[in-house]
Order: structure tokens, then C-alpha cells, then sequence
């Protein structure tokens, strides 16, 4: 059974990671996305929160199971029992860090292979920062992520332009 592993801090999930997760679990057997819970930066959501975004999204798919870890990529793709790491490329810029961290987990643990898929056309300028800046300002990010999410999103923004901090 082919397993793969699609980390990131999904914070918030947009429309660029649903097509990246879409698409690769048309190719493997099951994709396991690991929403990455990183200290040295401030979420606009709690780890669970993301969690449970990710799951709102993807619940139409049945080979798909979200995750959250900390430490080592590598360590929790083998403890996931992958052997697949899943990263999505929007740029040039994108492949020169990600083939630079996928050598690097090459030589942590030989047995885990990185693949890239190409973002989508219309997806290839997003990133969850573009999404939380705009929101900040309370404007339309319909476009780019789903209509759950953008609720969740547009609340939390003014929450935090309030004074309320994130989570």
C-alpha cells in the first residue's frame, strides 16, 4: 500500500492545498496530512483548529486522514509507516528550498522519496500568508479558500484586529 505524507502549517488551509491533497490521493492509497504544530511561529489557529478545518474539506475523500505532529518531518512520516513525503511547488523559488529539504531527508532516512506536484494555474500566486494579510483587512478571500474556512478565517482576523489574540 503506497502511503504519503502532505506536511504543512495549513494556517488556514486555502483552495492550493485542497487541489494538492485532491490530487494525490488519486495517486497514492492514502494520504495522511500532517499539520505541523511549529513553536517558533504564532498561528492564526490552534493546531486543532486546523485539524478540524482540514478534516471539514476533506471528508469527501476516504483515503485521506489529518495528523498533527511536531519535530522531525522524516520522523513522523516513519512513524505514519509512509514512504512518500507530498509537496506542492508554486515557483522556481519553491523548488530550490524543496529540493534542498527533500536531499536532506534523502540523507536522514534513505527510504523516503519526496514528489512534487505543480500547483494549479490559478492557485500558483496563493499562500495562507496572502490569504491571513488580506483577511486582516477584512477583504474578499472568497477566491481562495472555501467558504467555511473563509467565515472562520474573516472572524478570527477581526478577533485579533480587536485585541482578542489568536490561539
Amino acid at each position: 500500500m503506497a502511503v504519503a505524507v502532505y506536511p504543512g502549517s495549513f494556517d488556514p488551509v486555502t483552495l492550493g492545498h485542497q487541489d494538492i491533497i485532491e490530487r494525490s490521493s488519486k495517486i497514492m492509497d492514502k494520504v495522511i496530512v500532517g499539520v505541523l504544530k511549529n513553536n517558533s511561529k504564532s498561528p492564526l489557529f490552534s493546531v486543532q483548529e486546523r485539524v478540524n478545518m482540514l478534516k471539514s474539506v476533506t471528508g469527501h475523500l476516504p483515503n485521506i486522514e489529518i495528523l498533527a505532529f511536531d519535530g522531525l518531518l522524516v520522523d513522523f512520516v516513519r512513524n505514519c509507516r509512509a514512504d512518500v513525503i507530498v509537496r506542492g511547488l508554486r515557483a522556481i523559488t519553491d523548488f530550490e528550498y524543496e529540493l534542498q529539504m527533500s536531499q536532506t531527508n534523502r540523507v536522514i532516512s534513505p527510504g523516503i522519496d519526496t514528489i512534487f506536484l505543480t500547483t494549479n494555474l490559478k492557485y500558483s500566486y496563493l499562500s495562507s500568508s496572502i490569504v491571513k494579510e488580506i483577511a486582516m483587512y477584512q477583504g474578499d478571500i472568497s477566491a481562495f479558500v472555501a467558504p467555511e474556512i473563509a467565515v472562520k478565517v474573516l472572524s478570527r482576523a477581526e478577533d485579533v484586529k480587536n485585541g482578542r489574540p489568536a490561539r
